[in-house]
């Protein structure tokens, strides 16, 4: 790993955009049951997100084809919630309007998980108190799976149909064709922290958080990301002067990078597109 991380410990998950084919009904689902609220809208795009805070981009990509069986792209994106109140909330609209297809306590956290319309993965997630995270004996994060209560989490609600402020996307999940590769790309070039490990899937980390990227081979994808699916996500980093060190950086390391909406993008090993902007 490099020494200083190219990617700074202060950094965290932005916006992620998905390019789909029927962009009404998309928007939908994100509005009446994950609870983002539209920002921008047209013809062909939209941004939806919590409290004027943009989330999430939607590209209408009408004429690509679904995402292939055998591609590399999105596994889930996670929305975190700011509490268990707001967790029953979200289980609460899901019941109503949706099908939810799984629930997860993670130890670190306590997670929903749905599918959208396009068939992306989601997850709503709340943190559990940081001190309250079990770690390895090196302070690595140990992630766990075990069934969640749900009665207890809906007990938990004080309703509402939007999501509340400080939901913000607290982790992105990929789906890649080789796990050494992405060790390779984004724990060796990046520097991001290994957290928790398996056979099949790494979870790394900016810092100390339990994690910002998920990575699995889980379906034996075998081909680049490509057609509907995750467009590009963003790490946010701490301001201008930040953003440029990391650009130097990148350019000593040459990996080639192009300039888009004030961010600088560059692609994994799958062709995902990753975008490093000033918070």
């Amino acid at each position: 790993m490099t020494t200083s991380p190219l990617i700074p410990e202060t950094a965290r998950i932005g916006r992620t955009a998905l390019r789909v084919g029927d962009l009404a009904e998309t928007i939908d689902f994100y509005r009446d049951v994950v609870g983002l609220s539209v920002v921008t809208r047209g013809d062909t795009t939209a941004t939806l997100g919590v409290d004027g805070t943009p989330l999430l981009v939607l590209e209408h990509a009408e004429n690509e084809s679904p995402r292939g069986w055998a591609q590399a792209g999105l596994f889930h994106t996670a929305f975190k919630v700011p509490s268990r109140a707001a967790l029953g909330a979200a289980l609460e609209r899901i019941r109503e309007r949706w099908q939810l297809d799984g629930a997860s306590d993670h130890y670190v956290s306590e997670a929903l998980y749905l599918t959208d319309p396009e068939g992306n993965g989601v997850e709503i997630y709340t943190d559990r108190p940081q001190e309250e995270w079990p770690r390895a004996a090196d302070g690595t994060v140990e992630i766990g799976t075990v069934p969640l209560d749900l009665d207890d989490v809906a007990a938990q609600s004080t309703g509402g149909t939007t999501a509340p402020p400080g939901t913000t996307v607290g982790h992105l999940h990929l789906e890649a064709t080789s796990l050494e590769a992405a060790r390779e790309f984004y724990v060796e070039t990046l520097g991001l922290t290994v957290q928790t490990e398996s056979p099949s899937a790494l979870f790394l980390a900016a810092g100390d958080y339990h994690h910002h990227l998920g990575v699995n081979t889980w379906h034996g994808r075998s081909q680049p990301a490509g057609g509907r699916g995750v467009a590009w996500f963003e790490f946010l980093v701490t301001d201008a002067e930040t953003l440029s060190a990391v650009r130097r950086r990148l350019e000593d390391a040459d990996i080639p990078v192009n300039e888009r909406d004030g961010a600088i993008e560059l692609t994994d090993p799958d062709e995902i597109a990753i975008r490093i902007r000033a918070a």
